[in-house]
């Protein structure tokens, strides 16, 4: 049996721009995505018993055929003649539900470890093709950098020079299906899309761009949202924001002794998930 211990991240939305609805029912995007070292910890057991078998014991997040893990290897099977056995044990770290991308890091960290326990040597571009089928932003977490992402999350850039950064992560406990906030969301025109600078020097240039599109319908629906901007704005961030389709609101804290004593202030104050962590 042949084993890979491997870590999934977590990522957050410096800037998302909803610009227009497309015919095909999907809605043109433009975001700066970020990964952090928040991540579910994934164990993927090759053997000799056929078959894919993925557990996580996590409430809200399926076991079996409906988990995203369980498609992404049997996407990678289907591709191959070997009549081999996976088994796939995922720790989840990552608030489910959350505006995190954990699902999709999830998915497309099983796209990775599977190509490499089977040998099949797929490069990371054609991971990517066959992980957007999987969902919109797996084919982010396969490209391992920092990148501007347009289309509906597949038209990847890289984005250089953005600073190391220290954020606090505050989850209110609540679930946020991302299909209602697009359902929710009102387009009156096509969107003007906002210059993005080529570089950034400093924690404030990465301040200057946050702005999330879907946050006024989840703040509208759970104002807790807008509750916990202020008070990581309180506890000293140069700036939050509400990543994806949420709950989930970070703040960017100019080093880690500060991120530290927010999340400790934070935490002992509410019942909220809450934790301080590191880009990547």
């Amino acid at each position: 049996m042949k084993t890979l211990h491997l870590k999934a991240p977590a990522k957050v939305n410096y800037r998302l721009d909803v610009l227009n609805r497309r015919p095909d029912g999907y809605h043109e995007l433009r975001m700066i995505m970020q990964r952090i070292d928040l991540c579910d910890d994934v164990v993927i057991d090759l053997t000799d018993d056929p078959g894919i078998r993925v557990t996580c014991g996590r409430q809200g997040v399926p076991d079996g055929p409906a988990n995203i893990a369980w498609r992404a290897a049997d996407s990678l099977l289907q591709m191959t003649d070997r009549q081999v056995g996976l088994d796939i044990a995922i720790t989840k770290n990552i608030p489910v539900a959350a505006g995190l991308g954990g699902g999709s890091s999830d998915g497309a960290t099983v796209l990775m470890g599977v190509n490499e326990l089977l040998g099949l040597k797929f490069s990371d571009e054609r991971l990517m093709d066959i992980g957007l089928k999987l969902g919109a932003d797996v084919p982010f977490f396969i490209f391992k950098r920092s990148a501007l992402a347009e289309g509906i999350g597949e038209r990847l850039t890289p984005v250089s020079g953005l600073p190391p950064l220290w954020l606090v992560l505050v989850n209110p406990n609540i679930h946020v299906s991302t299909a209602w906030v697009y359902q929710n969301l009102q387009l009156t025109t096509d969107k003007v899309p906002h210059i993005i600078p080529h570089l950034f020097n400093s924690i404030m240039d990465v301040c200057a761009i946050l702005a999330n599109d879907l946050e006024k319908v989840t703040v509208k629906r759970f104002p807790v949202i807008g509750e916990i901007k202020k008070r990581l704005l309180n506890e000293g961030a140069c700036g939050a924001l509400m990543s994806g389709s949420g709950p989930t609101v970070f703040g960017i804290f100019s080093g880690e002794d500060g991120a530290r004593h927010a999340a400790r202030a934070l935490a002992g104050e509410s019942s909220w998930f809450v934790t301080a962590v590191e880009t990547l």
